[in-house]
């Protein structure tokens, strides 16, 4: 069943194992390239590896958030089932949007990740905006609740 989600996209949030790995490796392979890097290096500075639904993790530093490249997801320690909804989403949203996934999604959700901690740190409290204000970050959070069954994160 598509659903309606946020950006005005509609899309198939759910993909089973087999359609999201096929188009990881395909569509989706410059990200998941630098992700499969990203999970190397993890493992040789001895980090342990997670799973999460069809992507794996790492856990590493603390109250920072996370990352998506391709099907792995860095996150900050003790990162609870909604961070890692969320990251499992933007892995979804890299099988549809492939190698315009960077420009699309990835600098623009860094970015304004790191213009929102900078505004914290100058104004002592968070943006009026609510972080999944951005279609991208509502989308990955929709997109992940839907995966893992959530209704509340």
């Amino acid at each position: 069943m598509n659903k309606k989600l946020p950006g005005a996209l509609t899309v198939r949030p759910i993909l089973d194992k087999k359609t999201f790995y096929l188009l990881s490796f395909t569509w989706g392979l410059p990200m998941t390239l630098a992700g499969l890097a990203m999970a190397f290096g993890m493992l040789l500075t001895g980090h342990r590896m997670h799973r999460f639904g069809p992507c794996f993790y790492f856990e590493r530093g603390k109250n920072w958030g996370g990352m998506t490249w391709g099907f792995v997801i860095v996150v900050c320690e003790g990162a609870g089932t909604g961070l890692l909804a969320h990251e499992l989403g933007h892995a979804m949203q890299n099988c549809r949007f492939g190698p315009f996934m960077p420009f699309l999604v990835g600098i623009p959700s860094s970015l304004r990740y790191h213009a929102r901690r900078v505004f914290t740190r100058i104004n002592g409290k968070e943006p009026r905006t609510p972080y999944d204000a951005a279609w991208f970050e509502g989308q990955a959070t929709a997109v992940g609740r839907e995966y893992v069954k959530m209704t509340a994160v």
